[in-house]
């Protein structure tokens, strides 16, 4: 990534006579955040990047400065959208959905079509795009390195119809038989568990420290602070031990996908 947008914030921050922390209070943001955008090291959302305007001042100018596409994610979602391609190492929770790195085009276009408010087909095939977009890290035999954790309800509920749900656990099982990924279920019978309160996601990069992303009900919230990422880790630690094996969790999905009437 360019450090061009890192630069010119830089710039913007020492016109205003600001220190990396001040600008971090006023924006309220972390200065650890400002720093890796200022290295280069991040891309900041768009929401960010209006925050980081109104603290120095700068009109629009962030804000305009930020690469434009055509992506249709959560406004909450876009700095993760930039991260989860720079990630050397990912580890998913998942509580209710497929993650979506791991979503065939039928499973994410029931998911994605189901949105309340309803979002007009033009619309939804934008966000298709995107989120198969995404599932493109996986293409590189090695990096990043994938490991998923998919609560049982994930399986159990139904999403499109039964012969997408088959495709869709026969996708995971295919990735994890190749190696590109491991797989974990969390059964219903371990009853609570330490990742209840819903889907999380951890990146390790080569260049900076891991950072952790939490989501539920129409909000994400990215944690940088080591202390905080540091509980989750340890919490999707503590999940593991609860969770079965690959061998076993690999049984579970081909058994499930038959049920679903996936008889290959």
């Amino acid at each position: 990534m360019s450090n061009t947008y890192g630069d010119w914030l830089r710039q913007q921050r020492e016109a205003a006579g600001l220190t990396q922390e001040e600008l971090a209070d006023r924006a309220f943001m972390t200065r650890s955040h400002i720093a890796h955008i200022e290295a280069g090291r991040r891309m900041p959302s768009k929401s960010d990047a209006r925050q980081l305007d109104k603290a120095l001042g700068t009109g629009d100018v962030l804000s305009s400065f930020l690469p434009q596409d055509d992506v249709e994610v959560a406004e909450y979602f876009e700095a993760v959208l930039v991260l989860e391609q720079q990630a050397v190492m990912i580890r998913e929770f998942a509580s209710a959905f497929f993650p979506g790195i791991l979503q065939t085009k039928r499973y994410a276009r029931a998911v994605l079509g189901a949105a309340f408010p309803p979002v007009s087909e033009e619309e939804c095939d934008k966000r298709l795009v995107t989120r198969l977009e995404r599932a493109k890290i996986l293409e590189d035999p090695v990096t990043p390195v994938v490991w998923v954790l998919l609560d049982e309800a994930v399986l159990r509920r139904p999403v499109g119809g039964e012969d997408i749900m088959a495709e869709q656990i026969t996708h995971i099982v295919g990735l994890a038989e190749k190696g590109r990924i491991r797989v974990h279920v969390m059964p219903f019978g371990v009853g609570l568990h330490p990742l209840m309160s819903g889907m999380l996601t951890l990146m390790w990069f080569e260049d900076q420290p891991p950072l952790a992303y939490g989501e539920g009900y129409r909000a994400g919230k990215l944690h940088d602070s080591p202390s905080v990422v540091r509980v989750l880790q340890s919490r999707y630690e503590l999940a593991m031990c609860d969770a079965l094996p690959q061998k076993e969790s690999l049984a579970l999905l081909r058994a499930t996908a038959k049920e679903y009437g996936h008889h290959d």
